[in-house]
């Protein structure tokens, strides 16, 4: 029969109330030898109700009684000392200066002594009465090497000795660093290093068949090559769940998982300012446009960390939205969420969500985002991409908004495409707004995410699962790789540390090969590249780029307080100019106009674009100032023709 909380908490105080009586006692006896005067007898029967009161409310005060003995943790001892000691000032303040129970000093501090060793000890036999069972299941797992001795894998064994149905265990450990070699974690030797040798002895010592890796933080390039060395001895590899899975209580810290390719992209963890993040959110009002897609709905995640006023989700997605809201609901019980079923192009839709919404920040993401889809529809690209833009930000304007951030891609860069033309276009009019309004609007651009909608990598898992070929453009193709947490982490803390007008640029490391993306997919899943499963090679599509750029050198940007990101160069548009040019554009594609007129008029206005091969219009090109500057006479090609 289940113990309630309650009856488990008046057991707990009347255990620890007989315990510390007894060590009262027990100072007693040690400072007179066990000879104790009556004198000091009457005084203690008199101080002995007060020590008890005393004792109990500062344990109450500091949780001590609410929390679960059987986890107690280092934390939890330090707070039963703190408790113990501000109890005994209490205790020694009332006795001498209140009702004149005089005892010898000695014995105050015996006491204390005596009563954290007792209250340790309740502690301490709590936790080793359920050590055994714990430690029978285990033994029936299948033996696994581990592969770290940090805290990861401290906390890994750690939650295996808890857990009623451990799925491996630990027969070894095995960590690079040589400072742990020969020291012992949870009673379980630790060897050195991670190599083929020491794998192959442990195997053949504890007939494991399988390896966990425990190192969270390890760079991608250590994740090969532990993958690597596990196959080439036969030892199957798992990882523990990310943080973010942890955290959101998706998993525990034993549910095992499978290498992902993320683990082998992985880079340093991202450092936030939590402290500008509070500053910038707590307490805010916050509208995200494209608020159920891959990067929108992640930002809304890491939002609502910081316990916005409310968060307003804006997307014409209805079944997204409505599913993310129920991951809201489940994960942030207390946080306010308004759903928004709307486009970004609706002027009184947009201009009406405001007013009920009344954003202190915007995040937009709302974007057409694939490139080749865009070279087919690039009228839809200017309306989603540029008009939906200026729409999205005029009205953070007028609403006097604090800050407004857009989503921007490193295709903006030089572009090829329709659709990086149309966001390096939204760049320019949402930085011409910053010097007319005292809205700070920014930009973010950063590569390709791992694992968004339509991206790269879950193509090539749909293509492996049908048991090939993967697709890849062409041999030499290379792409910018993050994560969406860390992108999205990335654009919040660009957002936080704006002052307006900046396009911030994010470090995406270093370029990716996608064949080699490909291979590694191929290998995670257990078959081999070029034999199981066949790489073809289909050809560069319109508007693709061999590999993107993303002006990182110190020449072309300047750095931030933070070392992942960094501002680029750029000179800010005219507002009216930019104003004019948007209009015309409008006016164009509300003509239907055909597809070449459309893109003619994208690459007049952005100098540095060259779309489907084809160079802006030789009036441009003979004003065309040097990439990455942009001049307020950028448009000036398409003004001439249109107004």
């Amino acid at each position: 029969m289940a113990i309630s909380p309650q009856a488990r908490r008046v057991t707990a105080i009347v255990v620890h109330g007989a315990l510390w009586g007894a060590a009262f006692g027990t100072a007693l006896l040690l400072r007179f030898d066990a000879n104790v005067p009556s004198w000091v007898v009457a005084n203690a029967a008199r101080a002995l109700p007060l020590l008890l009161l005393v004792r109990c409310v500062t344990f109450w005060h500091a949780g001590l009684f609410r929390s679960l003995l059987r986890y107690t943790g280092v934390a939890d001892l330090l707070q039963l000392v703190r408790a113990t000691a501000f109890g005994s000032v209490l205790f020694v303040a009332s006795g001498l200066l209140v009702h004149r129970m005089a005892l010898p000093r000695s014995i105050y501090v015996l006491e204390f002594i005596l009563a954290v060793a007792v209250a340790t000890a309740v502690r301490l036999a709590v936790r080793l009465r359920t050590a055994p069972r714990r430690g029978r299941v285990t033994a029936d797992a299948p033996p696994a090497i581990l592969l770290g001795a940090g805290n990861a894998g401290d906390l890994f064994l750690r939650d295996l000795e808890r857990s009623s149905a451990p799925p491996v265990r630990v027969a070894a450990v095995l960590d690079d660093d040589p400072g742990k070699h020969g020291s012992s974690l949870h009673g379980i030797t630790v060897h050195g290093g991670i190599a083929r040798d020491e794998l192959v002895r442990l195997m053949e010592d504890t007939a494991a068949t399988r390896a966990i890796l425990a190192m969270p933080t390890a760079p991608g390039v250590r994740t090969r090559e532990i993958l690597a060395l596990c196959r080439s001895v036969g030892l199957s590899l798992k990882t523990l769940p990310s943080l973010q899975q942890i955290a959101s209580g998706e998993v525990n810290l034993s549910s095992l998982r499978d290498v992902a390719i993320e683990d082998l992209l992985r880079r340093q963890p991202v450092e936030l300012d939590q402290t500008l993040l509070n500053g910038f959110l707590r307490g805010r009002r916050v509208l995200v446009t494209g608020g159920a897609g891959s990067i929108g709905s992640e930002l809304v995640r890491q939002i609502a960390r910081f316990e916005p006023e409310a968060i307003a989700l804006f997307d014409h997605n209805e079944n997204a939205l409505f599913f993310l809201e129920r991951e809201l609901r489940e994960l942030f019980p207390a946080l306010s969420v308004k759903l928004v079923v709307a486009d970004v192009r609706d002027h009184n839709r947009v201009r009406q969500v405001f007013r009920d919404v009344r954003p202190s920040v915007v995040y937009h993401a709302a974007a057409h985002k694939h490139v080749p889809l865009m070279e087919l529809n690039p009228d839809e690209a200017v309306r989603n991409n540029i008009i939906g833009t200026r729409v999205i930000a005029d009205a953070a304007a007028a609403h006097g908004c604090e800050a407004f951030v857009l989503i921007s891609t490193d295709k903006a860069v030089n572009p090829t495409s329709v659709m990086g033309t149309t966001k390096r276009i939204a760049e320019m009019y949402v930085q011409s707004l910053s010097s007319k309004y005292s809205t700070r609007f920014v930009a973010v651009r950063f590569g390709n995410v791992l694992g968004s909608a339509g991206s790269v990598v879950p193509i090539f898992r749909a293509q492996i699962a049908a048991g090939g070929p993967v697709c890849v453009t062409h041999p030499e193709m290379r792409r910018y790789f993050m994560t969406i947490p860390e992108a999205c982490q990335l654009v919040l803390q660009a957002g936080a540390i704006a002052a307006g007008g900046e396009i911030f640029i994010l470090d995406m490391g270093e370029l990716v090969k996608i064949v080699d993306l490909a291979r590694d997919m191929i290998s995670l899943s257990g078959l081999r590249p070029d034999l199981d499963i066949e790489i073809e090679y289909t050809g560069m599509r319109p508007g693709e780029k061999l590999y993107e750029e993303l002006m990182l050198d110190a020449e072309a940007t300047t750095t931030t307080p933070h070392p992942k990101i960094r501002v680029a160069k750029i000179a800010q548009a005219e507002h009216e100019k930019m104003v004019q040019v948007v209009d015309s554009l409008e006016r164009l594609v509300a003509q239907v106009a055909d597809q070449g007129t459309v893109r003619a008029a994208l690459s007049d206005i952005v100098p540095e674009a060259t779309l489907q091969g084809r160079p802006a219009a030789p009036e441009v090109q003979a004003a065309r100032p040097s990439a990455p500057q942009i001049t307020q006479e950028a448009g000036a090609g398409l003004l001439a023709r249109t107004m």
